[in-house]
C-alpha cells in the first residue's frame, strides 16, 4: 500500500532538522538547497527567530537592499518585541521607509551603535566594510547561491558558525570582470559562495526543501526534472486545488487561445512562424503585450488555497520575464501603447526571488541565429519558468529546436570545472518538449 505524500508534514520534518542542525550541531555550516517558492525567507526568519530566543545574537546576511528590508519586515511581523538592526549604506536614500514604522527596528550606517541587538541585517557588500568588531557566534546566509565568493571570503571573518540557505537552480553570481585564469581553482572569486564552500568542506551537512508552495502541481514536475534532478521537490498543491478563468469568452485570436490553454494546463505555448529577428522582435514583443492586454480584458479570476472565493488577477499579481534588459523595456512600451501599466516587466534577474498568478514570457532564444551560453544558462530559463503560482504563457518563434540541435556546445573544456548538471541545452529542451503539448501557433 502506498503512503500518502503530505507536503506540508514533508516540509516540517526537513525544518526541524535543519533548525537542530544549526542550533545544536557541531559543524561550522549548514547548507539548505531550496527549490523556487519552498519558503527560504520563511526558513531564514524562524531561525533567525530561534537563535535569538536561545541567547545567540546573529548576523544577517543578504545580497540585496530589497532582500534585507524584506527580513527585516518579516522579522518585526513575527515578533515586535525583537531588537532588530538594520545596518545600511551611507547613501541618501538607503533602505525601505516603511522600516521607519517599526519602533523595534534599529537603523544605523555604523555596525558599533548595534552592537549587542539580537539580529543585525544587512547586504554582503557592507558587511564587508564592518572592521574591528567583536565576531558574532552565529550568522545565516540569504540567497547564498546569489553571492559569490569573494564576497563570502569578504566577510568569513565576523561570525564563528553559519547557516547558507538558497537555490542552486538559480542565476549564477553576477561578475563583471572575465575569471577564465581562475576556472577550476577551488578559490575561484566568481563561483558562488556554496560551491566554493562545499569544495572546502565537503563535510559540511547539506539540507534541501522538499516541497515548492509556489509553482503548482502543473509546474513543479517540469522545473524539477529540468533544473533540479538531484534535488526533486514537489508540489505543495494538487491537481485542481488552483484554477484560473476568464469572465469573458474568448475571441479566437492567438493569445486568447493561449490563454485558454495555460489556464487549463497551466502552460501555454504562443509560438509565431520561424524568422531570425533583431532582439526587441517587434512582432513577438507585441504578441507579449497583446497576452498581458487580454488577459486583463478577459477578466481572470484565481481560485486557490489562499482564498476561499475567487481572486482577480490584477496588474500587480502579473508578471512579464525576458532575457535582456531592452527588450524589457520594449515590452513596456508596447503594454503603454495599449494602456496597461502596473504590470512586473523584466530580466530573469531581477526577478529572480519574486511571485506572481501568471508570468508571461519572451523565450531567450526566440528568432536568435545562434545559441550562446548566456542563453542557454540554466539559471535564466528557471527563474523565468518557476515565478508563476498559476499559469505560464511562453511566447516564442518557431525553431527553437532546430536551433539547439544546431549549435551543440562551444565553451571550451576547463579542467577542474565541476560541469552544471543539467547543461543548458538539455534542459531547454526539456522544457520545449513539454511546451509543445500546449502550443498555439499564431500568425499576428
Amino acid at each position: 500500500m502506498s503512503t500518502v505524500f503530505d507536503p506540508g508534514a514533508a516540509a516540517a520534518r526537513a525544518t526541524g532538522t535543519i533548525l537542530d542542525d544549526t542550533l545544536h550541531g557541531g559543524s561550522r555550516g549548514v547548507v539548505v538547497d531550496s527549490p523556487p517558492g519552498a519558503g527560504k525567507s520563511t526558513l531564514v526568519v524562524r531561525a533567525a527567530l530561534e537563535l535569538a530566543a536561545a541567547g545567540h545574537p546573529l548576523m544577517v546576511i543578504a545580497q540585496t537592499n530589497a532582500q534585507v528590508d524584506d527580513l527585516v519586515v518579516r522579522l518585526a511581523e513575527k515578533d515586535p518585541e525583537l531588537p532588530v538592526g538594520r545596518l545600511h549604506s551611507s547613501d541618501s536614500d538607503p533602505y525601505d521607509k516603511v522600516l521607519d514604522g517599526l519602533a523595534n527596528v534599529t537603523k544605523s550606517a555604523k555596525a558599533a551603535d548595534l552592537a549587542g541587538l539580537d539580529v543585525v541585517i544587512s547586504t554582503a557588500a557592507k558587511w564587508a566594510h564592518v572592521k574591528n568588531v567583536e565576531p558574532w557566534g552565529h550568522a545565516i546566509v540569504d540567497e547564498a547561491y546569489q553571492m559569490r565568493s569573494d564576497a563570502l571570503l569578504a566577510v568569513a571573518g565576523l561570525f564563528e558558525r553559519a547557516l547558507f540557505v538558497g537555490d542552486p537552480g538559480q542565476l549564477d553570481p553576477f561578475s563583471i570582470v572575465g575569471a577564465d585564469q581562475w576556472a577550476g581553482l577551488s578559490y575561484d572569486p566568481s563561483a558562488s559562495a556554496v560551491s566554493t564552500l562545499l569544495a572546502h568542506n565537503p563535510e559540511l551537512p547539506q539540507h534541501r526543501l522538499p516541497v515548492s508552495w509556489r509553482l503548482p502541481a502543473s509546474a513543479a514536475p517540469l522545473v524539477s526534472d529540468a533544473f533540479y534532478p538531484y534535488t526533486p521537490f514537489r508540489s505543495g498543491t494538487d491537481h485542481g486545488d488552483r484554477k484560473l478563468s476568464f469572465g469573458v469568452a474568448s475571441d479566437g485570436s492567438g493569445p486568447d487561445r493561449v490563454l485558454d490553454e495555460a489556464a487549463e494546463s497551466g502552460w501555454g505555448l504562443l509560438e509565431l512562424p520561424a524568422r531570425h529577428t533583431p532582439r526587441t522582435d517587434p512582432e513577438a514583443v507585441r504578441a507579449v503585450a497583446l497576452v498581458v492586454r487580454r488577459l486583463l480584458d478577459r477578466g481572470g479570476v484565481a481560485t486557490s488555497e489562499r482564498a476561499e472565493e475567487p481572486v482577480p488577477v490584477t496588474t500587480d499579481r502579473v508578471a512579464v520575464g525576458t532575457a535582456h534588459r531592452d527588450q524589457a523595456a520594449a515590452v513596456r512600451a508596447a503594454l503603454a501603447e495599449l494602456g496597461v501599466t502596473g504590470v512586473a516587466v523584466d530580466t530573469a534577474n531581477r526577478l529572480q526571488g519574486r511571485e506572481f498568478d501568471v508570468t508571461v514570457v519572451l523565450h531567450p532564444l526566440s528568432g536568435r541565429p545562434d545559441a550562446t551560453a548566456f542563453h542557454l544558462e540554466t539559471g535564466r530559463l528557471c527563474v523565468l519558468a518557476s515565478r508563476h503560482r498559476h499559469a505560464c504563457v511562453v511566447v516564442c518563434r518557431e525553431g527553437v529546436a532546430d536551433l539547439l540541435d544546431e549549435h551543440p556546445s562551444t565553451e571550451p573544456v576547463q579542467l577542474g570545472v565541476t560541469v552544471k548538471f543539467p547543461d543548458g541545452w538539455e534542459a531547454n529542451h526539456a522544457v520545449l518538449a513539454h511546451l509543445a503539448e500546449h502550443r498555439v501557433r499564431w500568425k499576428p
